[in-house]
This record gives C-alpha cells, structure tokens and sequence, in this order.
C-alpha cells in the first residue's frame, strides 16, 4: 500500500538522517522525501512517500513520534490530503513529433519551457497520477530526460498543522 506521511520537525542539524534511518532500518523503501521550512520559524516539514505493510508503518510512525525533534506525525494514506508534484520533462521535438508534443502538453495543461532545434522540456505539475499520465503518452516519442519533485501533500479544509 502506498503512505504519504508528513512528519513536522524542529530544524535541527541530523533530524533528516534520523527520520531516514528509521525506514531504512526497518526495510522500509522511501520513493519520494522532501523537506522545506513552513511559515513557522524553526520548522521544518519532511513529506515521505513509501510503500509497505500497514502494521510496520505503524510502527514507523510510533518511532518518529518518539524521536525528540519531532513535533507531529500525519499519515495522509486515507486520501485526506492534497498532493501534487513538479516534473520537468525532456522530450525529442523532430519535425514529425513536434505537433503532437504539443497537442499532449496542450491536454495536460503544461508548459513548453525551453525549445531548441530538437527538443521540448515541459514544465507540469499536479497528482502523481497526472504525472505519469503525461510520461506514458511522451514516452513513445521520445524522452531524453525526466526530473521528479517527488510528492509534497497538505491536508484538506480550512484546519492547519497545528489545530
């Protein structure tokens, strides 16, 4: 099962490496960690995307809560959040395919970027999903590079971190 995990901390020198070590020493894989500061001073927000058991991840959450730098822990799992990702996406643009790239980028409601004689890097954001809707149809025509945020996800309504 797929987790989207949120996990509020005090910007403090290790608290990534800590976070980290305790998926990895659990055999946990991490598709997608990000952290940025909030609007908060001091803090920091780390979003962890993973698959796994729901029992360990249990547990993994048990162990950050513990962890001192530690403020708040949210699973998202349960579709309770927003999510959306940034990709910049190379594509080969010959004279054929340049139409279509076009057209696909259209759809997506996505940005050309940078053009050169041959080649497109499109700039979209949203869902995973949506992501890599626009890599399958892009595929057969050519990527030559794909650079993924990974997921960064906020809760939805009007409550906030802290109430």
């Amino acid at each position: 099962m797929r987790h989207t995990i949120t996990v509020l901390v005090e910007n403090e020198f290790g608290v990534v490496s800590r976070v980290a070590s305790l998926f990895s020493g659990r055999g946990f894989n991490i598709d997608s960690f990000i952290g940025a500061p909030t609007n908060e001073e001091g803090i920091s927000r780390l979003t962890i995307v993973t698959h796994g058991d729901d029992n360990i991840l249990e547990q993994i959450t048990k162990q950050l809560n513990k962890l001192i730098d530690v403020i708040k822990v949210i699973d998202f799992s349960d579709g309770s959040s927003i999510e959306r990702e940034l990709a910049l996406i190379k594509v080969s643009a010959e004279d054929d395919s340049r139409a279509e790239v076009l057209r696909i980028v259209d759809i997506f409601r996505a940005k050309i970027i940078d053009v050169t004689l041959k080649s497109y890097t499109i700039e979209t954001t949203g869902s995973p999903a949506k992501i890599e809707a626009i890599l399958e149809l892009l595929r057969p025509l050519g990527l030559k590079e794909v650079v993924r945020t990974g997921s960064v996800a906020i809760g939805r309504g009007a409550k906030g971190w802290s109430g």
